[in-house]
């Protein structure tokens, strides 16, 4: 992706792109952690698996991405023949390569019947070595789609000697290979769900998967889909009308939103009214975002939108460390199970997702996981409770000055809501109450100089959290699950900094929590807790580092950090060597 900055910052980019084509290129990925190389490296685990030998099936093999008309290519899966279902877990694999030489970070996903598997950015290449990089995925929950042949597909866009000039000597070219693997279900054992990029709870192993993955698809006018789908402004939707099986007992959907051209870096946009002096990133409509779920016009659920910064912003801040989640983005899951007497009904209902304040714009993929009471053909009931609205974002300016314009611009938004609902099914009546808390704060603090543009320094400050807790009470008691989410962001940019290599200089800090509780009749049945964070600075000498750390109450553990010092690898601790916990 192309930054998105306008003005005097829209130059600095066009003065990095010219300078790209005679000097080393800056960031690759690499699956090796190897200190005192520049190769991109990340601190993230990978997937743990059972201990059986899985059944591997091959998606695709060797498939290139050099020009726009190869963007989007298909393949055909069909399920493992010599290990049937149902599956203890499956794995997503993809191999990422890009040649030495020069190009943009792109944006690559992944689909099987239009369901989004993979959703992530490629890093920017090495000048004259092919990179690689590794990406893996739980994707048992989307087992499903498995049981049978499917078409899929993978979107990689990307050009080279068809770009317009003068980027039209871009020469970078990926290279993808994928595959799934299966492991069977050892006995008494089904397939499981997992939230945390595999670091599910030994108790939900036993728990069986979604009966149905339903894609939310957006027409592409010609009788396809747009992969993915594009939301242009908050009045645009991704929108998809189901009938529904009338035994649907439980409903979720998984929620990916990635911000793209002027929202690139929507965290750091400026109120609408102050347009006059928004030179440096661009954007308007405030520093808030969100996903907004409604089902027939009413809104149903949020998605909190994650600040991912890409590669390509700026690229020598990321060597040889990417920010979080860049290569890989992690779905949002919203429970609509309060919704399931009314998704039963048999009657047709509307599906749609858009992004609030959405300046232009989101690339969106969304998927709805049923699961279905097998012991009734119809459940009815109601929602009984739903006090969720849209935000009122509070805008407060506290600025001074004309030529030169210092202070600070804060927008706050903090909302609870309570969700609830039943069904009658064939084990009893089972409510669902889902009450969440918003809490948003987002500060831009601004030294400007509005008449020539000549000092632009901008510290944005953005947090974001989103808890929910989810009761379920039926014949067996009452069952709570505790979900937190919190992912803020700090980024300072100072301009001018005659000695830095663009004319300016970042520091960025991101650092993403996620918690996890599960309570029966008020005794903890399991926790676990997922915290990832990265520092990376571009002022010399540039350095960065990233710690990822996951515990849960079985005992497992994982805690890897790595850090690096003018764009050099320095250090892994042994915690990295650990990738089954």
């Amino acid at each position: 992706m192309q930054p998105r900055l306008r003005s005097q910052f829209s130059l600095v980019f066009a003065i990095f792109f010219a300078s790209l084509l005679s000097t080393t290129a800056l960031v690759a990925q690499s699956t090796n952690r190897q200190i005192g190389t520049q190769f991109e490296v990340t601190a993230d685990p990978l997937v743990p698996r059972p201990p059986e030998q899985p059944c591997i099936v091959p998606l695709f093999a060797n498939y290139q991405f050099a020009h726009f008309s190869e963007s989007t290519q298909t393949f055909e899966f069909t399920p493992p023949g010599n290990c049937a279902g149902p599956w203890e877990k499956v794995v997503l694999e993809a191999d990422f390569s890009e040649n030495g030489g020069v190009q943009f970070d792109r944006t690559a996903s992944l689909y099987i019947a239009n369901a989004n598997l993979y959703f992530g950015t490629t890093p920017e290449p090495l000048a004259t070595l092919t990179n690689t990089w590794h990406i893996e995925r739980d994707v048992t929950d989307y087992s499903a789609l498995f049981a049978a042949p499917q078409q899929g597909t993978i979107v990689l866009a990307n050009c080279t000697s068809d770009c317009g000039a003068p980027y039209n000597t871009l020469n970078g070219v990926f290279t993808v290979n994928a595959d799934l693997e299966f492991y069977p279900a050892r006995h008494g054992r089904g397939g499981r769900s997992d939230d945390d990029r595999g670091h599910g709870d030994n108790n939900d192993r036993a728990k069986r998967t979604p009966d149905e993955i339903l894609p939310i698809v957006q027409s592409n006018g010609s009788g396809g889909v747009n992969l993915p789908a594009t939301l242009g402004s908050p009045t645009d939707q991704l929108t998809t009308t189901f009938t529904l099986p009338t035994n649907t007992e439980e409903a979720y959907l998984d929620v990916i939103s990635q911000s793209q051209s002027k929202d690139e870096q929507w965290y750091a946009c400026f109120p609408n009214d102050l347009a006059s002096i928004n030179e440096v990133y661009g954007c308007g409509n405030t520093d808030f975002r969100e996903t907004e779920v409604t089902i027939d016009g009413t809104l149903a659920g949020i998605a909190p939108v994650s600040p991912w910064v890409f590669t390509g912003f700026l690229p020598d801040q990321w060597v040889p460390i990417p920010g979080l989640q860049t290569l890989d983005f992690v779905p949002y899951r919203v429970n609509l199970t309060p919704f399931a007497g009314l998704l039963s009904n048999g009657q047709p209902h509307t599906i749609a997702l858009s992004v609030f304040d959405d300046d232009s714009y989101f690339s969106e993929a969304a998927s709805l996981l049923l699961y279905l009471d097998h012991g009734s053909s119809q459940i009815t009931g109601a929602v009984t409770r739903n006090t969720l609205t849209s935000p009122s974002p509070v805008v407060t300016e506290k600025l001074k000055g004309t030529s030169t314009v210092t202070g600070t611009i804060n927008v706050t938004v903090d909302r609870n809501f309570t969700i609830s609902g039943y069904v009658h099914t064939s084990h009893g009546k089972v409510t669902t109450s889902v009450s969440g808390q918003q809490n948003f704060s987002g500060t831009q603090t601004i030294d400007f100089d509005t008449v020539n543009f000549t000092v632009l320094d901008q510290k944005t400050d953005v947090k974001t959290s989103v808890s929910t807790a989810t009761a379920v009470s039926g014949a067996e008691g009452t069952t709570v699950t505790q979900d937190n989410f919190s992912f803020p962001i700090t980024v300072g940019l100072i301009l001018p900094v005659s000695s830095a290599t663009f004319g300016l200089t970042l520091t960025t800090a991101q650092n993403y929590q996620a918690g996890h509780q599960v309570s029966h009749d008020g005794h903890v049945a399991y926790a676990s807790a997922v915290t990832n964070s990265v520092s990376a600075t571009d002022v010399s000498p540039a350095a960065s580092s990233q710690t990822y750390t996951f515990s849960d109450s079985d005992g497992a553990f994982y805690n890897c950090h790595i850090a690096s010092a003018n764009n050099t690898l320095t250090s892994v601790s042994r915690g990295c060597r650990q990738t089954e916990y």
